[in-house]
């Protein structure tokens, strides 16, 4: 009689586990209907044992992503082996409400999910098991150092001034293009441009006014690039840009929109209309171009001969 006693509490203990277990415990049988239903999944879902047992689990659940679940779950009926499957690669199987105070910032409950195949006494897999494991604060904790990492990558590469990639990264841009160039000879471009008689600008409307005349040219360079181009203060009111897939000709298309942009728009500050005008160099990918240094004295060597001729002009580098 105590070998009895002993099952019945061991049977008792173990149906009180799964009850109050804190991960969602559901066993599905062939048809994906409802065996068991456990404490945690009626927490969350608000729908009782005793009113889902026996039911079809996608037919009370409509909004589970039936197609791709019943697949990972054949697959578990056929391999006779679990399947995991991670927040990161679907950030929820059943769609329950975060209600964590330390999460809450979080909508619904990040999961992870392991779908474990049952046998019965003959060793036929008749029912699969889902478990569902809450992992809000892992998944939210790992979601803020991803995104202040990389807050602080764009720091590090971003100019403070006007949002432009700073010098070092841009440089690096610079010659990973000139690598691709070596590679596959795409046509690309380096233009070097600066601000007009930028020292009258601070003489007479001091550094403020002359920080917001770059930030002004800054602006108006970034509403004239594509995705694909990189463009970078080089110092002082000294801009950089690499033109990819771009001709020393068709650079010079866009050098000239964004003078004519320049020299037709004013900054206004202090009561004050500043306006200035800006000198371009081009300097297109070719043979003489030996190396990434070479390539950047040509375009800057461009830019001087645009200061000596008058200012307010494109100059594109030749031999």
């Amino acid at each position: 009689m105590s070998n009895d006693a002993d099952l019945m509490n061991e049977l008792h203990w173990l149906i009180d586990m799964v009850q109050t277990i804190e991960v969602g415990l559901v066993v599905l049988d062939r048809n994906f209907n409802i065996a068991l239903w456990n404490g945690f999944m009626e927490n969350h879902s608000g729908v009782s044992p005793n009113a889902i047992k026996g039911k079809n689990l996608f037919e009370e659940f409509p909004e589970l992503p039936a197609a791709w679940l019943k697949k990972k779950m054949e697959s578990v009926y056929l391999l006779k082996n679990r399947a995991f499957i991670s927040w990161e690669q679907r950030p929820f199987v059943f769609q329950f409400k975060n209600y964590r105070p330390i999460t809450g910032r979080a909508e619904f409950m990040y999961q992870n999910v392991t779908l474990l195949p049952l046998a019965s006494l003959t060793g036929q897999i008749t029912h699969i098991s889902i478990i569902v494991y809450d992992v809000t604060d892992v998944a939210v904790n790992k979601l803020q150092l991803k995104n202040a990492n990389e807050r602080l990558e764009h720091l590090s590469q971003t100019d403070g001034l006007t949002q432009l990639h700073n010098r070092r990264h841009w440089q690096e841009c610079m010659n990973r293009e000139y690598e691709r160039f070596n590679r596959y000879g795409d046509p690309v471009s380096l233009v070097m441009f600066d601000i007009d008689r930028f020292k009258q600008v601070n003489d007479e409307h001091g550094h403020v006014a002359g920080d917001k005349v770059i930030q002004h040219i800054a602006h108006l360079l970034s509403q004239s690039l594509r995705e694909t181009d990189c463009a970078g203060r080089y110092g002082g009111e000294e801009f950089a840009v690499v033109l990819t897939g771009t001709t020393a000709e068709e650079a010079y298309h866009f050098t000239e929109r964004l003078r004519e942009k320049v020299a037709s728009s004013a900054i206004q500050f202090g009561g004050k209309s500043i306006q200035v005008t800006i000198s371009l160099g081009i300097c297109g990918m070719d043979d003489f171009v030996d190396n990434e240094s070479q390539w950047l004295a040509c375009a800057d060597q461009a830019l001087y001969q645009a200061k000596q001729q008058g200012r307010n002009r494109t100059v594109i580098y030749s031999e």
